[in-house]
């Protein structure tokens, strides 16, 4: 399959995925596609930048999920009414926000995901040879995590913290995650999640204090809109929970079976590199 990547503005997880696809892959940086022969890509995919598709009527088009957080009436203009055209959404909590918008009511959307690198995010040692903890925190209210430091210390459990906001380098992760027992997430809505799909890569099962709002997200001013921490998730990955006083015994019904859960076999079966390759040339074909 041949795919013309309009590649600005395109997130770095999502391009590293699409370049390990068994796709034919051409990338340039300009929307301006006169002096390009479509005929030679089985679809055009801009992620970040729309196009006026009414000029180019018998062309398959993917767009997103990169526009905006919520749909702009000026971009979904350029791209409606046009039967060949597909926007993207990385899960379907994130499609259905902007299904559900009326501007949005000519324009095709599709879940979906990008893949992770089951390769590089790997698991070195089975679980009981490994003894970190650590918690990860992305636009939370700093309150919960206080909340969660707390609960910690009281059951004497010493653990790191990956601040999202703060930064951290990859590789550090990468090591952390390598020798750790679990983890636990303190995040706010995901479109898709990579870094805590990369955890349950390396077979590192998480406890997840899971949102049902984007108006969850410390410092935001999203109106209540359903969302969750974990588009991707089943009960081989861990456990989750939402609201404060379930902390505890939901905790203790994580760590009695810590060693029963298979994170890494579900990203395996749902989110690799293989799998996701072969959903986006399926969605291509579906066009």
């Amino acid at each position: 399959m041949r795919i013309l990547l309009i590649a600005n503005g395109f997130h770095s997880k999502n391009f590293n995925a699409l370049t390990m696809y068994n796709i034919e892959l051409t990338t340039i940086h300009n929307t301006n596609l006169d002096s390009i022969n479509l005929n030679n890509f089985d679809v055009i995919y801009s992620p970040a930048s729309p196009i006026d598709v009414s000029r180019y009527p018998s062309t398959k088009f993917i767009f997103g999920p990169h526009f905006s957080v919520f749909p702009d009436k000026n971009q979904m203009d350029l791209i409606s009414g046009n039967k060949n055209v597909i926007y993207i959404q990385p899960s379907e909590w994130a499609k259905n926000v902007w299904l559900n918008n009326p501007i949005c009511k000519n324009i095709r959307f599709e879940p979906l995901p990008f893949g992770v690198d089951t390769i590089k995010f790997n698991e070195i040692k089975p679980i009981d040879e490994r003894n970190n903890v650590f918690v990860y925190f992305k636009r939370r209210q700093p309150e919960e995590l206080a909340v969660v430091n707390n609960f910690l210390h009281n059951f004497g459990i010493k653990a790191r913290i990956f601040n999202y906001v703060e930064r951290y380098d990859e590789n550090d992760y990468i090591n952390y995650l390598h020798n750790s027992k679990f983890g636990i997430w303190l995040d706010a809505h995901e479109s898709q999640g990579f870094a805590l799909e990369e955890a349950l890569s390396c077979n590192v099962p998480l406890f997840v204090w899971n949102v049902v709002s984007m108006k969850q997200e410390y410092g935001s001013s999203y109106d209540n809109i359903p969302a969750t921490t974990i588009p991707y998730w089943d009960e081989r990955c861990g456990e989750s929970f939402i609201n404060k006083d379930e902390l505890y015994d939901t905790f203790k019904k994580f760590i009695n079976n810590l060693n029963n859960y298979k994170p890494r076999d579900y990203i395996l079966e749902n989110l690799s590199i293989d799998i996701c390759n072969k959903k986006f040339i399926e969605l291509v074909n579906k066009i």
